[in-house]
């Protein structure tokens, strides 16, 4: 995915007050959006809320289907510095490539993580038999000391999945419930969908160290008493033990968590940077086509040109 907002840099409380004894929750509005011609909600960054832990960016793609005469989703080759791209594929198919010769088909179920680094780039499209495409595409800032990492990219076909409240979940990362995900991280970090077929009640232990956000990706959700509409976000903070949501029939649920960053990042355009600079150097870089994010093997496409910096 591709991010062409300059969301500024507010300050964002960590903090959910109590009311009446009664945590309070934010709640965050998604944006509408178009990327790589399929239409995507942007719930991370907002200006209400830019990160939770080290996640820094959500994208809810679809779902959509592609007519047989129209040409399905495509992002072109785009670069990336201090960040890790993270897929979760819910429907349909995508072919990632980039830069390292990575070339890897996600199918639903499966989590595709490429590790920016110092710099990357790559391309997405939809590929396979179904005209369908359905994903969370989701950012993890990467803290300072490993910001100019070497690139990597890893693929997991396979993620622990078990039955909570007669409701299906799968760890997508990070350590919950007895389970631990095999998905590289350089923070702590969480991430759970559940998955409802029937209306539910759902009690979720929480670590206190952690901060929490809460979407549902389909269906509805209520987070104790406040009810919250398809890809809208509740962040319910940190200090927490537990939290008890509800969820309607054909629910499907991502918990993200994570120990706040810490450290102050600016997002802008596909990078993720600790100061101006960073950001700007790495434009230079990929506009002049300096080899530090290289090219992408088998593809034919013409590289996404960058915006103007919002700043002077």
């Amino acid at each position: 995915m591709t991010n062409t907002e300059w969301p500024g840099e507010p300050a964002s409380s960590l903090e959910c007050p109590r009311v009446d004894g009664r945590y309070q929750i934010q709640r965050v509005t998604p944006r509408a959006a178009a990327v790589g011609g399929i239409p995507v909600n942007r719930i991370l960054p907002r200006r209400q809320r830019r990160t939770i832990g080290a996640w820094c960016f959500l994208d809810h793609a679809g779902p959509s289907h592609f007519p047989e005469d129209a040409p399905g989703f495509r992002v072109g080759p785009h670069p990336h510095i201090g960040l890790q791209t993270f897929t979760w594929m819910i429907a349909g198919e995508a072919l990632h490539r980039d830069s390292l010769g990575s070339e890897q088909v996600i199918r639903p179920g499966q989590v595709n993580l490429m590790t920016a680094g110092r710099g990357i780039a790559h391309t997405e499209e939809a590929t396979g038999p179904e005209p369908v495409m359905h994903a969370a595409q989701l950012w993890i800032a990467l803290p300072e000391a490993h910001k100019d990492t070497v690139p990597r990219f890893d693929h997991y076909p396979c993620l622990p999945q078990w039955q909570e409240a007669g409701i299906d979940a799968t760890l997508l990362v990070g350590e919950y419930a007895g389970q631990k995900a095999p998905t590289l991280s350089y923070s702590p970090l969480v991430a759970v969908e559940y998955r409802a077929d029937v209306a539910t009640d759902l009690p979720l232990t929480l670590d206190p160290e952690f901060e929490y956000g809460l979407v549902a990706l389909e269906g509805g959700l209520t987070v104790e008493e406040d009810v919250l509409a398809t890809n809208e976000l509740a962040y319910i903070g940190g200090g927490r033990n537990s939290v008890s949501v509800s969820l309607g029939a054909g629910t499907r649920l991502l918990l993200l968590g994570g120990e706040p960053l810490g450290e102050e990042i600016i997002i802008w355009w596909n990078f993720v940077g600790h100061s101006r600079e960073e950001i700007a150097r790495a434009r230079a870089d990929w506009a002049s086509g300096n080899d530090r994010f290289g090219s992408v093997p088998g593809d034919k496409g013409d590289p996404l040109e960058a915006p103007p910096i919002p700043w002077k």
